[in-house]
């Protein structure tokens, strides 16, 4: 088969939805099938795009300064959509498009499908309600949610309107966030999301075409054919990894009030980016925190150090779908520490240590009481290590081909 992906958030960035991206793109092209990648992206000189192209990723039309550090901004969508026509005419041969956003090209992307008759599949990654008030100031959040919203409007009929609860949609900027997302999934043939509990909020909200849940898996060559279940020494630090952004949504100022009150013996790396990076680190080292930070690293080394850890973290509440984060840690053996309860779907039961709260205090209970009974480490690993293998993409691939495949004979019929 012939796959596009369109895919606002990929080039120029590190997180969860690049690594799905990634391995699934990997998964199906070592199966023979072709993918190419549109993106928006930062300006790059001829060399390096043309090395990107020998992968078939391509940078689309993007606006070059605007927002510099964050995600890249596409131009409007009818230009990459004149752009992509000009510059790839085989696109019209193609399959499928796989969208993988909700800005400028994911919507060029889900318009051009339309155009051509070519079925549309979108992927659900996250939820643009949180991420939009962690990143706006508060006074802002509301105007900025309209207008994208608004905008989104313009090129996608939003038929479907969301009004504001007390469940999820419980400002005026998350219930535009709600109604822009709602609308996005619609436009598809199918949505998948990476999780059971995000395909149900969308249900709730308004989704009223077929989705899929199908969780995100790693690329299964980066992990040790053999992995040796983790084991937490009587005395020795329990050696905490962070590999996620270091962001507000991500939480990692409570994670580190909570270090502030273990009693125990611990060492946390942190392996990441994000706008809370250097207040991060001056808290750490005025709080005298035993914690070192690598800040963005190249997942090879990330992995290496995840080999020699106890413990990975992923203290989010109420924004991760998913967490590629979790399934990174599983597929090395590694037990995590959360505190939502959604992500409880995410790896195997009895394999992960849920603290009571999403608090700090609650944290570092948590986090002594697993201190206190280092035995737990090796019990827990040794679970993670019987299901390693079902998150590699290797075999959770077939269930997209699968819908790509029926959602082509759809179209056709």
């Amino acid at each position: 088969m012939k796959i596009a992906f369109f895919n606002d958030c990929y080039l120029d960035l590190t997180g969860g939805i690049i690594g799905s991206t990634n391995s699934l793109k990997t998964e199906l092209e070592r199966l023979g099938h072709t993918v190419y990648i549109f993106s928006t992206g930062y300006p790059k000189s001829k060399c390096k795009r043309a090395e990107l192209a020998r992968k078939h990723i391509y940078q689309v039309p993007s606006c070059k300064l605007f927002f510099y550090g964050l995600t890249p901004i596409s131009r409007r969508p009818k230009v990459i959509e004149r752009w992509v026509l000009k510059h790839f005419p085989e696109i019209k041969d193609f399959d499928a498009f796989h969208i993988h956003y909700e800005a400028g090209c994911s919507i060029a992307g889900i318009r051009l499908g339309k155009k051509l008759g070519i079925p549309v599949i979108q992927t659900m990654h996250g939820r643009e309600d949180a991420g939009e008030t962690n990143l706006i100031p508060y006074g802002l959040r509301t105007f900025v949610a309209w207008h994208l919203n608004w905008f989104h409007s313009w090129y996608l009929p939003h038929h479907t309107k969301v009004n504001k609860d007390n469940y999820l949609a419980d400002t005026c900027a998350r219930k535009y966030m709600w109604e822009l997302m709602v609308n996005h999934a619609n436009a598809a043939d199918v949505v998948i999301t990476p999780s059971e509990h995000f395909r149900k909020k969308l249900k709730h909200y308004g989704v009223s075409k077929p989705i899929v849940a199908v969780p995100n898996a790693i690329n299964g060559a980066i992990a040790p054919k053999q992995c040796m279940a983790r084991t937490l020494r009587p005395g020795e630090p329990l050696k905490i990894v962070w590999h996620s952004r270091v962001s507000a949504e991500k939480r990692m100022m409570v994670f580190l009030q909570a270090l502030t009150m273990v009693k125990g013996n611990y060492r946390l790396s942190v392996y990441g980016g994000g706008g809370d990076y250097f207040r991060a680190k001056r808290f750490a080292r005025r709080h005298h925190l035993n914690a070192v930070f690598y800040n963005t690293t190249p997942f090879k080394k990330v992995y290496k150090e995840l080999l020699k850890s106890h413990l990975d973290v992923l203290i989010s509440y109420n924004f991760d779908t998913f967490g590629m984060t979790l399934v990174e840690a599983e597929s090395a053996g590694v037990p995590s520490l959360i505190c939502d309860p959604d992500l409880k779907e995410v790896v195997p039961e009895g394999s992960f240590v849920m603290s009571k709260g999403a608090d700090a205090e609650s944290i570092a209970k948590a986090l002594d009481d697993l201190i206190s009974h280092p035995e737990r480490i090796n019990e827990m690993s040794k679970i993670l290590l019987k299901h390693r293998h079902e998150v590699y993409q290797s075999e959770r691939i077939k269930e997209t081909i699968k819908i790509y495949q029926e959602v082509k004979k759809c179209k056709n019929i």
